[in-house]
């Protein structure tokens, strides 16, 4: 790609045809490589992205900013390059749309060095074997879905099931222990969620170790699709050159499955199952490869994805799962009955939850709790039919530790203090095994499941039934 900045004239060619946001230009003098940047417009403002050549002096390209007003017959000029943003350590504390540009009102970038955000996935001999659990503070996760470093999570729930409050909690708890860079990477983000984000994030005192970068919901869909890979370049240069751990959030994934589907009807592929594009799974690859643990460092990696209603058997929710090392599910029914983080610790795993990675006692309590867990929901029939007192003393048993279980996995988060009059907690992986360990010897079977709702470690369980 490079071997275009050695001419001493771009390639200039002429508009032929504009349907939204997809352009076709002829150039007579050679094409454009695929990727590469197009300006047009009066003063060059308009950004294309070369998709495809479609014959030997035509290029169709997708807009990367809006193409009103743009007519047959305009010249269009070939940069030379694709689209490369800034890297480098004065990215901290700032906010940054897909070009690479400021959009938080503060000062100008210094000059900088630039990098194309098409960049290759780390060779295997790169690539760290090791496998390190990484801490969120947050009982249920740790406990029963536990993150790997390096690794991907998700974050898997349907509109309204709080997938952006736990991103953002996960923001709190770990930026301010996260020695390293934090990015967040909003894909089709509300405006107002970015405000909302980027002030207090400001106001905890954790914006200086973090770089935001946003493809907004308005944004043509070109944009969007780009937005991910803009900030994987930013992130590696982190892990890669200043050799640090970088925690990347992106809220959300499906958005940029989303936009690809856009792209591909815009540009007139047949699309494949539920409409969606025929190139789903290479551009999810495309992205989710670069995101791993490296000898130098890793990016580990949170990402929320949104499953259309509420059906795990779609397209993306199911190519998505295919790349990640945990999974984290959220339940409309949880939400609910007030139980949140509305996780449900049935549908919920992860490949780090084995004993020679967490160690015999964090797997042994896990299994336990998933098992307990399991026959309360077998028996929920039984006690809806015919109440509590037709089951035998076991089964009784199991439903109390049950019970105790799924209300001491609730957790008062910092970013909702405001809303739930909670005071948020951060839980310590050995306090929460603790607090698990504890119910399912029925040291608590004595306290009212009101004690164990919405408290950080066990003991607070004894000091709120005293009170």
């Amino acid at each position: 790609m490079n071997m275009r900045k050695n001419r001493k004239e771009s390639l200039r060619g002429t508009v032929v045809s504009v349907r939204g946001s997809v352009i076709d230009a002829h150039f007579s003098d050679g094409l454009p490589f695929i990727n590469n940047i197009l300006r047009t417009g009066e003063n060059q403002e308009m950004v294309i992205e070369v998709i495809t050549h479609l014959d030997s002096r035509t290029i169709r390209g997708i807009g990367l900013t809006a193409t009103g007003g743009l007519a047959q017959g305009s010249p269009i000029i070939d940069t030379g390059y694709p689209l490369q943003v800034p890297v480098g350590k004065e990215l901290m504390g700032r906010m940054f749309n897909v070009f690479g540009e400021t959009i938080d009102r503060g000062n100008p970038l210094p000059k900088m060095e630039k990098r194309s955000i098409h960049q290759p996935p780390p060779d295997l001999a790169r690539q760290s074997i090791s496998s390190e659990v990484f801490e969120t503070g947050i009982k249920v996760i740790d406990v029963l879905s536990p993150l790997e470093r390096g690794g991907k999570g998700g974050m898997f729930g349907g509109a309204g099931v709080g997938k952006t409050v736990l991103i953002m909690e996960m923001i709190n708890n770990m930026v301010s222990q996260h020695e390293g860079a934090s990015f967040f990477c909003g894909i089709g983000e509300r405006s107002r969620e970015g405000e909302e984000l980027y002030r207090e994030m400001k106001e905890a005192g954790v914006l200086n170790n973090t770089v935001m970068i946003f493809g907004q919901m308005n944004e043509p869909p070109g944009a969007r699709f780009r937005v991910g890979h803009a900030a994987l370049t930013m992130a590696e240069y982190f892990r890669d050159d200043a050799r640090q751990d970088v925690l990347l959030l992106i809220d959300n994934i499906f958005r940029f499955i989303q936009a690809g589907m856009e792209v591909s009807g815009l540009m007139g592929q047949l699309p494949s199952r539920l409409g969606y594009q025929p190139t789903l799974g290479t551009e999810l690859a495309e992205l989710e490869e670069r995101i791993c643990n490296t000898n130098t460092g890793a990016i580990t990696s949170i990402q929320a994805v949104y499953v259309p209603a509420d059906d795990f058997t779609d397209p993306s929710a199911v190519h998505t799962f295919g790349h990640l090392s945990s999974s984290i599910v959220l339940s409309r029914k949880k939400a609910s009955q007030g139980l949140y983080p509305a996780v449900d610790p049935l549908e919920s795993g992860s490949s780090m939850l084995v004993p020679h990675i967490v160690g015999e006692r964090h797997y042994r309590i896990a299994q336990e709790m998933r098992r307990t867990l399991a026959e309360y929901e077998d028996l929920k029939d039984i006690i809806a039919m015919l109440g509590m007192e037709e089951l035998s003393r076991d089964d009784k048993a199991t439903v109390r530790r049950a019970r105790r279980l799924e209300r001491f996995l609730t957790q008062p988060f910092l970013v909702t203090e405001q809303f739930t009059g909670y005071k948020g907690k951060i839980v310590s992986l050995a306090d929460a095994l603790d607090g698990c360990d504890r119910i399912l010897n029925d040291e608590f079977s004595d306290y009212s499941e009101r004690a164990l709702y919405m408290i950080g470690a066990i003991d607070e369980a004894k000091t709120g039934e005293a009170q």
